[in-house]
């Protein structure tokens, strides 16, 4: 059992509806020991690659992505999910259905930020039906770049979303794989990971 599938063990909480909180320690409030850890684990997994961006989606993945381009020593642009008056010029746009809000979104990166023939690594907190991974994705080959790799920090196994964006030939890394959660007992069963 690697360090995060012992934090979640510890601080996680499954609700019904396949919802499991960590919003204790990872994204609500965060734990920066663990943050900096995730994103040096990010930093192993991905090191053969030649990262020049950390591409995330606003809210929650943007403090992890900050460490983990940090790691990289690249910057991160995150994808925001509404325009604003301080965003302007030409954008590229993918519309998103979120799990956890049960709503759709269109989210946003503006072309001044992400070029042709950059080494974009996407990162985010969790991967369930995989429509936030697919609309940055969308976002990044939109722009004429190249999608290095995928790292979430927990995947739902049991949903298909993982599976689907592996099967389009993405190199997606989690560091932890819940393939059954129990509402009722608490109870939470990991995907045994072979990581050198």
């Amino acid at each position: 059992m690697n360090f995060l599938e012992k934090r979640i063990l510890k601080d996680g909480i499954v609700k019904s509806g396949n919802v499991l909180k960590v919003d204790s320690f990872l994204n609500h409030q965060m734990d920066i020991t663990l943050i900096e850890e995730i994103a040096r684990e990010f930093k192993r997994r991905f090191d053969k690659k030649p990262i020049s961006k950390v591409l995330t989606i606003e809210a929650s993945g943007i403090g992890i992505a900050a460490f983990v381009a940090k790691e990289f020593g690249v910057p991160m642009v995150f994808a925001k999910k509404s325009k604003s008056i301080n965003v302007d010029g030409e954008m590229y746009v993918a519309e998103v259905v979120s799990f956890t809000h049960k709503n759709k979104n269109q989210i946003i990166v503006s072309k001044k930020f992400l070029q042709q023939d950059e080494h974009v690594l996407i990162i985010d907190d969790f991967l369930a039906n995989g429509c936030a991974l697919q609309g940055l994705i969308s976002i990044v080959e939109s722009a004429g770049a190249v999608v290095d790799g995928c790292g979430i920090v927990i995947e739902k196994g049991f949903q298909y979303g993982g599976r689907a964006i592996r099967n389009m030939g993405y190199h997606v890394e989690s560091l932890a794989i819940v393939d059954a959660m129990d509402s009722e007992t608490g109870s939470i069963t990991f995907r045994d990971q072979k990581n050198d």
